[in-house]
């Protein structure tokens, strides 16, 4: 059965067709005898208007139903409302400013349209003088209907303050209490590659990497919940030189490594004594050349003797991933190196390559230091290999967008030069060993947990658990909740506090809005029942206030798709666990005898409030990459 939306639109947008081309044919008509055909176009008018009615009702029965089950992004909603009415009152407007947030303050509403100031300077351009309260007032009088706005109000010299229906409000709500935390509808399902960590072999993953992995993990987690086609890639650094210099001291340290697994215990130890030799013994340094020449012919025993150093090195990584509960598939700088030589050849074509003492080299724009594409000896090099890997994630993964967590400032350049990338974001770090953190982490989380007697009623089980959410949650969150794009202070004493913007406090902080109901006696079962049959009351200010706040999570996800920062996302979560204390210290959930502590009485559309709040923070910690738990 064809969609009815569809059939309106196909037979409205004919009759617009139809009406411009008669209003077209009437204005060049000169002779009246022949203007008899304006009463056709009457008709058709008369219909059309009849039409646009019926489509606009179909599209809002349409928008309704696909409600039922996704969150709304309820300023997306009004920017299109807003848009609308803009375009109504204004038409002949080209590109008119939109500009629609949240309130600083409940006093002006919920949301505010401030454009009216914008246009009116834009009008005043084009030499139309129109006061921007004169511009507030045509916009609020062509709103279109909506089942999300209360009203709308003019204040000032131009703002509108939007006051959001509670009854509206109240049944999103419980949208999220039957169907769960559900993104809002996509669009269109594009392919996201995130390459993020990227670590040497047989080199010590450090703090840099740790950035690169926990940004990564999260943007990748973000787009994944969000419904796009992610694949995550760990573009790690397993080919080149260095394994000349690994595979001769491997060579000679183990020479039946082709029968008997060399037991390489400290691969870093082992790196390390292989580049001693390389810079002093002139012997080994040419036999490491040598080594290289026949690992990159794929001579199969250099092959085997890489591939032992590889395991050695990726065994490590995956204590760290797993640790930290990181998905990445490996693809490493060895697996483009069939696909140099047309990258290449591309650079020559597009006239970007330069000859400098042998060797071919590009120079991005604005840079003064060059890319070395090929060397002097004909080999390729790691910015070979980078623009190999571009490519082929762009023509051959089909990307529609790419988002790299690593510093590659100067890599960036040349590949827009080249029209190769869409997006890219950067991100770098220091070099204090990652294990060593990490250790140092799991120490200071049960120090405090015991500081604060949790291991008193907590079991062995669950205290190790919660050592490894507060643990693991703070270094992660001690990254995510800083701006990206600026540096910050690694401090265990800062992050471990349950004070403030910290995963301890937030994690405390869930675990106790959990709690509520579980200490009333109210089962879940109870509270799912209560979900589908109580309305969420939001009478209280501390209510309303809550509500809304828990009804801003696409508008923040859709903000950090915008613009990558995921600092947004941790802001959220403590303006929602700081929200929730205002509400939960100014409104009973549960109320009990002063004296026996019995439950005397249950405010249950107050504890599905304290459901919604905690499912929010559920997701927005699966995004984070943090594992709460349910006893801390």
């Amino acid at each position: 059965m064809d969609d009815p939306v569809d059939a309106y639109t196909t037979r409205f947008q004919k009759q617009e067709r139809e009406i411009k081309s008669l209003s077209e044919e009437i204005e060049k008509l000169k002779n009246p005898e022949n203007l008899g055909i304006s009463s056709q176009l009457a008709e058709l008018r008369e219909e059309n208007a009849r039409l646009k009615y019926r489509l606009n009702i179909l599209k809002r029965v349409s928008q309704s139903n696909q409600f039922n089950k996704n969150m709304l992004n309820i300023n997306q909603h009004l920017q299109k409302l807003f848009g609308d009415a803009i375009r109504m009152a204004f038409p002949d407007l080209q590109n008119p400013p939109l500009s629609v947030a949240p309130s600083q303050q409940g006093r002006f509403g919920d949301y505010q349209c401030n454009s009216a100031m914008a246009m009116a300077q834009m009008m005043k351009a084009n030499g139309q003088k129109v006061s921007p309260r004169e511009i507030a007032e045509k916009i609020v009088e062509n709103i279109p209907f909506n089942d999300l706005i209360e009203k709308a109000e003019i204040a000032g010299p131009g703002f509108i303050n939007i006051h959001l229906k509670k009854a509206f409000v109240s049944k999103l709500l419980t949208t999220v209490l039957v169907n769960g935390v559900q993104p809002p509808p996509l669009e269109m399902k594009k392919k996201v590659i995130v390459d993020f960590s990227s670590p040497n072999i047989a080199k010590e993953m450090h703090v840099g990497h740790l950035r690169s992995t926990i940004i990564g993990d999260s943007m990748c987690r973000l787009f994944e919940f969000l419904g796009y086609d992610v694949l995550r890639l760990n573009h790690v650094g397993d080919w080149g030189t260095q394994f000349g210099m690994l595979i001769a001291h491997l060579q000679d340290k183990f020479p039946n490594y082709l029968t008997v697994s060399p037991p390489i215990g400290d691969l870093q130890a082992f790196y390390k004594e292989s580049k001693k030799r390389f810079d002093s013994e002139e012997d080994f340094k040419k036999r490491a050349y040598q080594c290289v020449v026949k690992l990159q012919s794929k001579e199969p025993e250099f092959i085997k003797a890489w591939k032992l150093i590889c395991d050695v090195s990726r065994n490590e990584f995956q204590k760290v991933y797993d640790a930290l509960d990181i998905e990445i598939i490996e693809r490493g700088e060895s697996h483009y190196q069939d696909m140099m030589t047309d990258v290449v050849k591309e650079f020559e074509e597009k006239g970007l390559v330069q000859l400098d003492e042998g060797r071919k080299i590009v120079f991005p724009p604005g840079h003064s230091i060059p890319l070395t594409v090929v060397k002097s000896d004909g080999g390729y090099t790691y910015d070979t290999s980078d623009l190999a890997a571009l490519k082929q994630r762009l023509f051959e993964e089909k990307a529609d967008i790419m988002i790299y967590v690593t510093d590659s400032g100067q890599l960036i350049s040349a590949i827009i030069r080249c029209a190769f990338v869409k997006k890219f974001k950067t991100r770098s770090g220091d070099t204090v060993r990652l294990v060593d953190l990490l250790e140092e982490g799991l120490k200071r989380s049960m120090d405090k947990l015991i500081e604060k007697e949790r291991d008193k009623f907590l079991t062995a089980e669950e205290l190790t658990k919660a050592q490894r959410s507060v643990a693991f949650g703070c270094i992660k969150y001690a990254d995510l909740s800083h701006n990206r794009i600026n540096d910050y202070v690694f401090s265990f004493d800062k992050m471990l506090d349950d004070r403030g913007n910290t995963a301890a406090y937030l994690l405390y902080a869930f675990t106790r809005i959990r709690s509520i109901a579980r200490l009333a006696n109210i089962e879940e079962a109870t509270l799912r029942e209560a979900a589908q049959s109580t309305e969420v009351l939001l009478d209280h200010e501390k209510e309303w206030k809550l509500g809304k706040c828990i009804l801003r999570f696409p508008e923040i996800l859709q903000k950090i798709l915008d613009d990558l920062l995921l600092h947004t996302l941790c802001d959220y979560l403590y303006e929602l666990a700081t929200t929730f204390t205002e509400f939960y210290d100014s409104c009973y959930c549960v109320e009990k005898d002063r004296q026996t502590g019995e439950v005397v009485k249950v405010n249950m559309w107050r504890l599905l409030l304290c459901e919604a709040t905690a499912a929010i923070m559920a997701k927005g910690f699966d995004i984070l990459g943090i594992t709460p738990v349910q006893k801390m």
